[in-house]
């Protein structure tokens, strides 16, 4: 018998030993934080199913990439909420679009952070489907062009980094080929390459005021019960030219980014999405869970299953916390 020589309550007994015998140790090094980016000036509307994450005209904007610097968050993603929509999405490329004035106006700032930007028309189009719509359905390869005009116009705008969050078939490929024959081969994808269709994404709908305005999603996003197509997705989407996979949403999908890590020798991104922030705020303004130590221990969770790369709208609080230790 093992007890009473092995005793694990020993490493246990102090903060100290806790802290020195940790096997995950949470960073906020691979934090991105999510941003909602819209039109006009001097606007700043907060998004009334997640405290604390707002709607915001590019000024705005700034200023709080400019408080995501000084926090030492290493990268900010995008998301553009365009003045005017049309059935193809049509401001997603434009040149004077939300996010191509976003990422230049960072630039300008000179600020000393990575800026990925969302490539994906469903925040653009007037029926709210990712792509372009065809006999009632949302056609694959008419979309491909679309999305590859997208992300070639963040990349001249001075985008870091582009994520094709459609699930259109091909894209990684059509975009990797948009961008080299444009001078950008320098420029990685982040690639949503096993993105479920899942409850968890009705705040960001209201966010991005992107909610289909007919059907659902079910057709191009991964079914909730699947494992072995999320290894198919993310193979074929490495073999497309992604640099960087993510698996979203996070939470209940630990299993399939600890599957991703083990099988593929690639950087690994996980979103913690807007339902699973807006229920640990709901849960935490009620008084029925502690948000601080909630926060940490998803988060934790979520480093610990395999993803270095944390999409997450808790970034600033969990950032300030860490730096208050």
């Amino acid at each position: 018998m093992t007890f009473p020589v092995q005793r694990p309550r020993r490493l246990r007994r102090t903060e100290a030993l806790r802290g020195m015998t940790r096997e995950t140790r949470l960073s906020t090094s691979g934090f991105v934080y999510p941003m909602f980016v819209g039109p006009g000036k001097a606007t700043r509307v907060e998004i009334s199913s997640m405290p604390g994450v707002y709607q915001q005209s590019v000024d705005h904007m700034l200023e709080e990439c400019r408080e995501v610097e000084g926090l030492g968050i290493p990268g900010v993603i995008l998301f553009g909420i365009p003045e005017h929509k049309d059935e193809r999405g049509s401001e997603a490329s434009s040149p004077s679009g939300v996010v191509q004035r976003a990422i230049e106006a960072i630039r300008r700032a000179k600020l000393n952070l990575v800026v990925i930007t969302d490539v994906c028309l469903c925040e653009y189009t007037s029926h709210g489907h990712c792509g372009v719509i065809e006999n009632g359905e949302v056609a694959n390869d008419p979309t491909l062009e679309l999305l590859a005009e997208e992300a070639l116009s963040h990349a001249r705008a001075g985008a870091d980094m582009v994520a094709p969050s459609d699930m259109m078939d091909g894209r990684v490929a059509a975009i990797r080929q948009a961008l080299d024959a444009h001078g950008f081969s320098q420029l990685p994808i982040f690639s949503y390459a096993a993105k479920y269709c899942s409850g968890f994404y009705g705040p960001f709908r209201e966010a991005a005021q992107s909610a289909p305005q007919f059907g659902d999603r079910r057709s191009y996003q991964m079914d909730p019960a699947n494992a072995r197509e999320a290894l198919h997705e993310v193979a074929l989407d490495l073999e497309e030219g992604a640099d960087i996979i993510m698996v979203k949403p996070a939470l209940p999908y630990l299993d399939i980014i600890r599957q991703v890590r083990d099988r593929f020798d690639v950087p690994v991104g996980a979103y913690n999405v807007s339902g699973e922030y807006a229920m640990v705020k709901a849960a935490a303004r009620n008084g029925w869970l502690e948000e601080k130590r909630i926060v940490l221990e998803v988060l934790t969770s979520i480093q610990r299953a395999g993803a270095e790369i944390v999409l997450t709208y808790h970034a600033k609080d969990v950032a300030r916390w860490t730096k208050a230790c």
